[in-house]
């Protein structure tokens, strides 16, 4: 796995919500010193309530696991679940959250707004995903094989995180992706001079 980080999930110790909603478990900040730019993390929502604010944050969030959440921005309600695509929002809006059934598990992409850009993409079996970002991660729930530029990179584990922080334009995809696989592509494009 040159050039790649793995991170499970459950080896990351999980720290509850101050309201006592749920917990995060913080998969990978980046840079590694000082105040976080990007950040991956995994959370479980055990009941309704708000999220919380991030001003000047831009966020992403996929439901990984469970039957999905409302989320109420303003006055609009969003239904995200495991087989809609993620939801991008100002993490300033901190919107209040529903469950839809159960606790879920939960994916969220942080990225400071004035240090670069973040994108989140649903894994498309068998597609290959190219971008400019230096900075590009996996993270699935299911054993998954990662190829990047054709060679075969990494056997992911379920639940786990790969990273790499050199890998523009490189040609990555799932060769053993279907199309109910839960599985998500993140990028982050720092701004110059950042």
């Amino acid at each position: 796995m040159t050039g790649l980080s793995l991170i499970r999930v459950d080896q990351v110790p999980a720290q509850a919500w101050r309201n006592g909603g749920g917990t995060t478990q913080e998969l990978f900040t980046w840079p590694g010193a000082g105040p976080w730019q990007l950040r991956i993390s995994v959370a479980e929502i055990r009941t309704d309530g708000p999220f919380s604010a991030f001003p000047g944050v831009d966020r992403w969030f996929a439901v990984a696991e469970g039957d999905g959440v409302v989320l109420h921005l303003g006055a609009h309600k969003h239904s995200v679940r495991t087989d809609t695509p993620p939801m991008h929002f100002d993490g300033a809006a901190a919107p209040a959250c529903s469950l839809q059934g159960g606790p879920t598990r939960d994916l969220n992409l942080m990225g400071q707004r004035a240090a670069g850009r973040t994108q989140m993409l649903r894994v498309d079996a068998d597609a290959e995903w190219i971008s400019s970002a230096p900075l590009r991660a996996l993270f699935t729930t299911v054993p998954l094989t990662l190829q990047i530029d054709d060679a075969d990179a990494a056997r992911v584990p379920a639940w786990a995180l790969v990273v790499s922080t050199h890998a523009a334009h490189q040609r990555w995809r799932v060769a053993d992706a279907n199309s109910t696989t839960l599985a998500w592509w993140m990028d982050f494009s720092p701004r110059t001079g950042t």
